[in-house]
């Protein structure tokens, strides 16, 4: 998504939750940053803030290798549950995730 797609749907969320302080809360960010974001004011990695926002509340659909076509929200929460040798989809899911072209918590 674009930059301005995004900030877009960073607008939308917030017109939803009627909330500025409640999307911050989802995103894990302060609400002076969600402010400064939709201001055009704010001085920090945008990009990171914005990748957030798409790992929330985007509505991408990926072709992920383990589980099919799934949202990209889910495949942000699969990547980021713990790792479990209990069950084997977990293991195939943590194997497949840390070298994924869609796992955007990979540095590089």
């Amino acid at each position: 998504m674009t930059e301005n797609s995004l900030l877009d749907l960073l607008r939308d969320a917030v017109a939803a939750q009627k909330s500025q302080s409640r999307v911050a809360k989802m995103l894990g960010y302060s609400t002076a940053t969600i402010s400064q974001v939709l201001s055009g004011g704010y001085q920090g990695a945008l990009d990171k803030v914005l990748q957030r926002v798409e790992e929330v509340f985007g509505q991408r659909i990926v072709a992920c290798p383990v589980l099919g076509e799934i949202a990209f929200t889910r495949c942000v929460t699969e990547r980021r549950t713990p790792f479990s040798t209990a069950n084997p989809l977990r293991v195939q899911l943590y194997r497949t995730c840390m070298k994924c072209v869609f796992n955007t918590d990979l540095k590089g």
